[in-house]
């Protein structure tokens, strides 16, 4: 357990990109009814979690991360719950088929509302107004009074988070996220991709196992693993006020956890010594992640792990690196080194997003597929070359058919990106693009695997 911490000690600390609320006795009393309401998710499940990781820090498995830039109030529907989810299921699927490996589900939903800025003000024309922050802080219209920081907004957020929680956990429980139900996955728009073919001759070969299994008399029906899934949440441990009041001590370890999401993570902007974020995050039990960019140095990533994972706890940790599909191969083997040097046990994953937006002609946010492609087989590479585990992937994406990263089978292109461009924030990978990159991640998992076996040999 952290020494000298509690759940309000990160107030004695640099807080950055934290709004700055102007009625202090509403944020007061909106702190106050958060920490009556009951935990959105438990210890135990958070602690399942960290046990999964653990095993894909040992080489034995891999993080499949993925889900809304931000999540906003104006897109909340079941429908996108739901078919953000398949998309997760589907990749899943694709990489464990292809790795033969378990695929630990993390969604980036009920609770990813808040966002850190470049600037903390916009400016259109004359007007300047402060920016937008997220749903759970202030409104996307650019007027005075949405762009006000107000403390109920977390209200909302909860009420958001806790009904798309209890709407995942029906379909990863529920028989939804059924093998059986293998080829129902795929989302009606994504016929056009040819991945689509593709994943349906692989659901194909899924039914054909299961078909074999029930002939031995192995009922896929009796199987837990077969007949539902575990599926977890998180989110960037931004607003601190919320995640406080959201801190509840365990019955039975007594040990403290952020009950807001099972996973939290820091960012690249509050990722530094003497760190608000960093001072909350050291002391909940939570699985913990962390951005790392090209502005960390092999010292500075030692002192965070030392800081945040004191006890070297396996499944802690994920380091999760966002250098650019034109940096990775120079900027990530120093880390990897350091790390391994100093026997730290960490998931390794990769945000291929974040170091690759660009600004089309006509003005719009992408991120073009050839460069997230680019830095997923460089993060690869320099784990071949190090001998370590590329374990994951942190993606932003939707179940939706949108228009906002250039590139992919269905080559969405500069000028198509005024169809369907909805998010709020930053570009996201529609279904197809996502399916394509699990394929094209499955390939070189299938290599790692490979040459795993013949080193063993």
């Amino acid at each position: 357990m952290a020494t000298n911490w509690n759940a309000h000690s990160w107030r004695a600390f640099e807080g950055r990109h934290l709004p700055v609320y102007p009625d202090a006795d509403k944020l007061g009393q909106v702190e106050k009814t958060l920490t009556s309401f009951p935990p959105l998710v438990f210890a135990g499940e958070a602690r399942d979690l960290k046990a999964d990781l653990a095993q894909v820090a040992a080489g034995k498995g891999f993080l499949l991360q993925g889900g809304d830039c931000a999540e906003s109030f104006a897109e909340f529907h079941p429908n996108n719950i739901r078919d953000t989810f398949r998309v997760l299921l589907q990749m899943a699927v694709v990489l464990t088929f292809a790795s033969k490996q378990p695929v630990i589900k993390v969604g980036r939903m009920a609770g990813q509302f808040a966002k850190p800025r470049s600037s903390p003000v916009e400016k259109i024309g004359d007007v300047e107004l402060p920016s937008y922050l997220g749903d759970n802080i202030n409104g996307i219209d650019f007027t005075p009074e949405s762009r006000n920081p107000d403390p109920e907004r977390m209200l909302r957020a909860y009420s958001q988070a806790a009904a798309t929680l209890n709407l995942l956990r029906a379909f990863s429980t529920g028989g939804y996220a059924n093998l059986r139900q293998v080829h129902q996955w795929t989302l009606d728009h994504i016929g056009k991709s040819p991945w689509a073919a593709k994943f349906s001759e692989m659901a194909d070969r899924i039914g054909e196992s299961l078909d074999f299994m029930e002939a031995c008399g192995v009922d896929p029906q009796t199987v837990p693993q077969l007949k539902g899934t575990s599926f977890y949440t998180s989110h960037e441990a931004l607003l601190l006020p919320y995640e406080e009041a959201m801190t509840r001590q365990d019955s039975l370890t007594g040990q403290w956890y952020d009950t807001s999401a099972h996973m939290l993570w820091i960012g690249d902007r509050t990722r530094f010594e003497g760190s608000a974020h960093v001072e909350y995050l050291r002391g909940v039990g939570n699985p913990i992640g962390m951005k790392c960019g090209p502005s960390l140095t092999p010292d500075a990533l030692l002192k965070m792990l030392d800081t945040l994972n004191p006890g070297r706890e396996a499944g802690r940790i994920t380091l999760i690196s966002r250098f650019g599909h034109d940096k990775v191969e120079a900027g990530l083997p120093t880390l990897v080194r350091a790390v391994q040097k100093e026997g730290h046990s960490v998931v390794w994953s990769c945000d291929p997003m974040h170091g690759n937006v660009i600004k089309a002609d006509n003005g719009y946010k992408t991120r073009p597929f050839d460069r997230i492609l680019a830095e997923v087989k460089g993060f690869f590479a320099v784990h071949r070359a190090e001998g370590t585990h590329a374990g994951g992937i942190h993606i932003e994406m939707t179940g939706q058919d949108v228009t906002e990263c250039t590139g992919g089978a269905i080559a969405i292109t500069q000028e198509g990106l005024a169809d369907r461009y909805h998010t709020h924030c930053d570009p996201r990978l529609n279904a197809a693009q996502s399916i394509e990159l699990a394929f094209l991640l499955a390939e070189a998992l299938n290599l790692e695997r490979a040459e795993k076996k013949a080193e063993a040999a």
